[in-house]
């Protein structure tokens, strides 16, 4: 066990596949799924029909018409209404789909409704797992921009080992739970009594079926996850304890960087130090919001020595990090949970913590390609002469978060 992970995250005897981009992604599941026996549970934040959307819909129809136990879980935030089309071929085939969260009448004006379904996980037949950023979307795509010049910048891992277990009881445990409330909804008691025992089941470990042609090589590995539960700060825990012990370099990539007064201070302290810190942030405009709440942190950490490269190739959707990849104690995570308010205290968020070199090393390569030929680097200098209503519209923006973190009676 290397000084500073946790047992209780990071085991051994794990198979780890970095996964770029929804062409790797998607064609890893699909293949997950058509091979699926027994079982396939699905969550995701978006799941959009448009282009690869709808073929990874087919297969899981497949999968559900040879008999395989097909569960999904969509935000009702994040994915619309499901068509009636689909609706039918679901339903036809014994797709089970369910709505975390739906808004209601009021929609997201009820503070308690922001607590969206943000992790993107999947399980195969007990054996096969996949953790990562990656939507159900479609990587061409943006549902409000239309068709993309680049695919959107994004990983996942798919992997095998005791952490693979973790995952299945996770979206067993959320799925239970959602029956509950549908049966309590209902007055279903009886079933709704049964549905909430279900959701604290202890699920069977398998041996996994792994493919000949796989590589073989063992990684250590973990799940974190951000609830309401037992797992509250446990991602961001893990970012500031990983960052703590760098000794060389941490390279952050995530798309909306609001990071609260731990991280910060976490970061600067490194770079302090002498760790070289570098950080892959959005460039692209996307919202009033996610645009320009982010930049008021800029100045400090600029001040600290931190390095910023905004992503501008195309929207950048990715929630990693490498540290000290080339050294004894490599860490990185790849997940859903981006280091911002919402998803470090609000959102169930799920990222996969490896400490293996060679993984390490292969996120670490693409990160650097990325911000030398794919970003700007944002100068010190340059950033404190901005325009003033740019710099107006960051404090708004900022304020508009910290207000409506007020409301929801957190502190960040």
């Amino acid at each position: 066990m290397r000084p500073g992970h946790s047992s209780h995250v990071i085991r051994d005897g794990h198979h780890i596949r970095l996964l770029e981009g929804g062409k790797e992604y998607f064609a890893a599941l699909m293949v997950a799924v058509d091979r699926a026996r027994s079982q396939v549970h699905l969550e995701t934040y978006i799941f959009d029909f448009y282009g690869v959307g709808a073929e990874v819909a087919e297969s899981l129809i497949r999968a559900a018409q040879r008999g395989v136990r097909v569960w999904v879980v969509v935000d009702g935030v994040g994915s619309g209404p499901l068509a009636e089309h689909w609706r039918q071929r679901f339903a036809q085939a014994g797709v089970d789909w369910r709505v975390y969260s739906p808004l209601g009448s009021l929609g997201l004006l009820i503070p308690s409704r922001w607590r969206r379904l943000h992790r993107k996980l999947c399980v195969v037949d007990g054996q096969l797992a996949f953790c990562g950023g990656i939507n159900i979307l479609d990587d061409w795509y943006d549902p409000h921009h239309g068709t993309l010049e680049k695919p959107r910048l994004d990983f996942a891992v798919s992997a095998t080992g005791a952490l693979v277990q973790q995952v299945q009881e996770t979206t067993a445990q959320l799925w239970w739970r959602i029956q509950a409330v549908r049966h309590a909804r209902q007055r279903h008691f009886p079933e709704a009594f049964s549905s909430f025992k279900a959701a604290g089941l202890h699920l069977p470990w398998t041996e996994p079926d792994l493919d000949a042609a796989a590589p073989h090589r063992l990684a250590r590995a973990g799940l974190l996850l951000r609830d309401n539960w037992r797992h509250r700060g446990q991602i961001e825990k893990a970012y500031c304890k990983a960052i703590g012990l760098a000794r060389h370099e941490i390279v952050i990539a995530n798309a909306y960087f609001v990071p609260g007064r731990k991280v910060r201070r976490a970061l600067v302290h490194a770079a302090s130090r002498g760790v070289r810190v570098r950080l892959l942030l959005q460039g692209r405009y996307e919202s009033f919001m996610k645009f320009h709440v982010f930049r008021p942190v800029y100045s400090a950490l600029l001040s600290a020595g931190v390095e910023i490269h905004e992503y501008t190739a195309s929207f950048l959707h990715a929630k990693v990090a490498v540290i000290d990849a080339h050294h004894d104690r490599p860490w990185a995570t790849v997940g859903s949970s981006n280091l911002d308010p919402l998803s470090l205290l609000m959102a169930r968020e799920a990222n996969v913590v490896v400490a293996d070199g060679p993984f390490a090393q292969q996120l670490h390569a693409r990160l650097l390609q990325a911000m030398a030929h794919e970003s700007t680097p944002i100068e010190a200098s340059v950033f404190a002469r901005r325009p003033r209503l740019q710099r107006l519209l960051d404090w708004a923006a900022y304020s508009l978060m910290r207000l409506a973190l007020i409301l929801t009676g957190k502190r960040y």
